[in-house]
C-alpha cells in the first residue's frame, strides 16, 4: 500500500508555495517564503567591505547567516547568543556557497551582502527554502546596488533554487514536511540551477542503504519541483529566463 501523506497531496507534488518579494522595507532585499506550514523570513544586506583575505582583489563575497526562532518548531530552541552550533553552522555555509555559485562575484566590487534566514516556522525543508527565497533576495540587492551605481547590472548567472525529496514507506516523494522527514527511509536535499546543473546534492539514508533507481526517481521529482520553484521566482520577479 502507498504512502498516503499527511496533508493529502500526490507524492509529485510541492506543498502550496507563497513568496512575498520586498516584504522587509529597510533591506536591501528581502522575500518571505511559505513552503506549506514552514516559513523562512530572509532579508539581503548590502555592505562596503570584504573579508579581510579579499581585500585589494576587485572581488566581492556573499554570505548567509541561518536561525530559528525559539518556537518556531514544536519544542522551544536555545537562542545562538554566542556561537551558533554545528547545525546552524552547517546550514549557512549550505546557503551561502549554494548563492555565490550563480554569481559573478568578481563584478560585485569590493562589497559584501549577507542573507539571514529565519525560520518563523518549521515545519520540515527549512533549508531549501532559504535558498530559494534567499535568491530573491540577493536578486533585490543587486537591483539596489543598480540603482545606487554600485555595478552596471545584477551580476548574477542563473536562477537557483532548492527542495526535498525522500522515501516514506517505500514511495519517492517531493518536498517533504516534517513528519514525512521524521519517518523518511531517505532523505535528500537538491540544488539546482535555471539550466539544469546541480549544485549541492545532500543524500542520506536512514534505515538501509538506497538503490541506483531509488536514486534516479528521487532525482527526477527533484527536478521537477526545482523547474516548479524557479517559474515562481521568475514569477515575483518579473524576470523572463535570465541564464548567461
Amino acid at each position: 500500500m502507498a504512502f498516503v501523506r499527511p496533508d493529502g497531496r500526490g507524492p509529485t507534488d510541492l506543498r502550496p508555495v507563497k513568496l512575498q518579494r520586498g516584504f522587509s522595507p529597510y533591506a536591501e532585499g528581502s522575500c518571505l517564503i511559505h513552503m506549506g506550514k514552514t516559513i523562512m523570513h530572509v532579508t539581503a544586506t548590502v555592505e562596503d567591505r570584504v573579508p579581510g583575505w579579499m581585500r585589494g582583489q576587485g572581488g566581492g563575497w556573499i554570505t548567509a547567516e541561518y536561525g530559528m526562532l525559539p518556537r518556531s518548531g514544536r519544542d522551544r530552541n536555545q537562542r545562538d547568543f554566542m556561537r551558533p552550533n554545528g547545525r546552524t553552522m552547517e546550514i549557512q555555509r549550505l546557503i551561502g556557497r549554494c548563492l555565490r555559485s550563480v554569481v559573478h562575484l568578481d563584478r560585485m566590487g569590493e562589497w559584501t551582502i549577507t542573507i539571514d534566514c529565519d525560520a518563523i516556522q518549521a515545519d520540515g525543508g527549512t533549508r531549501t527554502a532559504a535558498i530559494t527565497a534567499g535568491y530573491i533576495a540577493l536578486y533585490d540587492a543587486f537591483l539596489w546596488m543598480v540603482e545606487q551605481r554600485i555595478v552596471p547590472e545584477p551580476p548574477v548567472k542563473e536562477m537557483i533554487a532548492a527542495v526535498s525529496v525522500g522515501c516514506v514507506q517505500g514511495t519517492e516523494i517531493l518536498d517533504l514536511c516534517y513528519e514525512e522527514d521524521s519517518q523518511a527511509e531517505v532523505d535528500m536535499n537538491l540544488v539546482m540551477t535555471e539550466s539544469g546543473r546541480f549544485v549541492e546534492i545532500q543524500g542520506t539514508a536512514e534505515t538501509e542503504p538506497f538503490s541506483d533507481e531509488r536514486f534516479a526517481k528521487m532525482l527526477a521529482l527533484g527536478k521537477k519541483g526545482i523547474r516548479e520553484l524557479i517559474e515562481l521566482q521568475r514569477k515575483a520577479l518579473g524576470l523572463e529566463a535570465i541564464a548567461k
